[in-house]
């Protein structure tokens, strides 16, 4: 083998283990973090999309309560995040959708390029 396509191949596996396993490693560890930082009240979401409150934990498990008076158990592992809680901003939760304006119609839009103003024509 020549000493070009040994070096080649070096590149080669040094590229994959930056842009692939790496990412993968510091992804599982912030993971693992989040984990170990759960505590209760924490509102969570769960990999099967469940969103609800921390209330105990029970070894590897963690319950949540998902509605009033109804409470799971789920694997530690399963649950995906943690949930910040919606801040209010110029009056407009998180939970309300934003909505656009109405859009104009073609006679609106006419009366505002008119410069004599709206309804008149000069012909």
């Amino acid at each position: 083998m020549n000493p070009s396509a040994l070096i080649l191949l070096v590149v080669a596996f040094g590229f994959l283990y930056f842009v692939l396993v790496r990412p993968q490693k510091r992804r599982q560890m912030s993971q693992q973090q989040m984990l170990r930082g759960l505590k209760e009240g924490d509102e969570v979401v769960t990999a099967a999309g469940i969103y609800g409150e921390v209330t105990g934990f029970e070894e590897d498990d963690v319950l949540v309560r998902i509605a009033p008076e109804v409470e799971v158990k789920v694997a530690r592992r399963a649950i995906g995040a943690i949930v910040s809680r919606p801040e209010e901003t110029d009056g407009v939760t998180a939970d309300e959708p934003v909505t656009a304006p109405e859009p104009q119609t073609a006679e609106e839009r006419e009366d505002l390029q008119d410069p004599h103003g709206p309804g008149r024509t000069d012909s």
